[in-house]
């Protein structure tokens, strides 16, 4: 029976398993392995793996990997990322305030603010948005089509606005996360405008399905609120887990997110 060392971080909720790209040589199906490890019943539970190796000669420190828990492999995840980050804090493996790591979507900067024992605060520089565009989605048994706003992150990512939560967004998340228009899927957010410095939102992330707290959907949210003229560009973003602080730079279009990560616990997973 084979095994791999991980420590579980989550940031507002949205669990990552943290592991080192050395714990995975004996791994055949990564996808398989992140079902299984991911799963709430029989493995360790998490929304998704952040496997992370050391880089040299790179742009970057580390090169970090997210894997859903239905084995597919997003581009990037805003805490996901940060979890990583928190794990090489944790582990003494960085000692410098910057860091930054390679992604499936670019070089993201991350800079520790402060830590209290195991919960680290970290700003992060996530680059520009690669496009923001307005549409509308007809959805099936519902006459009236859903006008929303596609936000590529570095993630693709569908925001809907809306007055309250009084309606299954659930399951209309997860029809838009599967629609025709995205034939790689999509991350949804819905986002409720509580005044031009605060919003709340509802996130069905994609290959997860509902968390408590996403960066990725955080920053969608405050893109598409300021491109659309419902807020400022920077804005607390209120989810279930806990407040995100997300800016979209007005001088060059930078987006980012400020935020916590915590250690849960680390352990031995064992799998045959």
């Amino acid at each position: 029976m084979d095994s791999v060392k991980f420590c579980k971080f989550h940031g507002f909720g949205n669990d990552y398993i943290v592991i080192e790209n050395d714990e995975l040589k004996s791994i055949g199906d990564l996808g398989a392995f992140s079902e299984n490890i991911c799963h709430r019943n029989t493995g360790v539970g998490g929304d998704g793996i952040a496997v992370l190796e050391k880089l040299n000669d790179s742009d970057a420190d580390y090169s970090c990997r997210i894997i859903n828990p239905d084995g597919s492999e997003a581009a990037f995840s805003g805490n996901g990322t940060r979890c990583a980050v928190a794990y090489l804090y944790y582990k003494n493996f960085f000692s410098n305030e910057n860091l930054s790591l390679a992604t499936k979507s670019g070089v993201k900067n991350y800079q520790l603010l402060s830590r209290e024992e195991n919960t680290f605060w970290f700003r992060a520089e996530l680059g520009k948005p690669k496009s923001i565009e307005n549409y509308e989605l007809q959805i099936t048994n519902y006459e009236s089509a859903f006008s929303v706003v596609n936000v590529d992150v570095g993630n693709p990512v569908c925001v809907l606005f809306i007055e309250n939560f009084d309606f299954d967004w659930r399951e209309i998340g997860k029809q838009i996360e599967t629609h025709e228009h995205f034939p790689n899927r999509t991350n949804v957010v819905f986002v409720k405008i509580i005044d031009r410095e605060n919003i709340e939102v509802r996130i069905w992330e994609r290959g997860a399905g509902e968390t408590s707290s996403s960066g990725t959907c955080s920053i969608a949210a405050a893109v598409a609120s300021a491109f659309t003229g419902k807020t400022e560009r920077g804005v607390s973003v209120h989810a279930p887990g806990g407040t995100t602080e997300a800016m979209w730079r007005e001088t060059d279009d930078e987006m980012l997110i400020t935020g916590r990560a915590d250690l849960s616990f680390c352990g031995e997973y064992f799998f045959s």
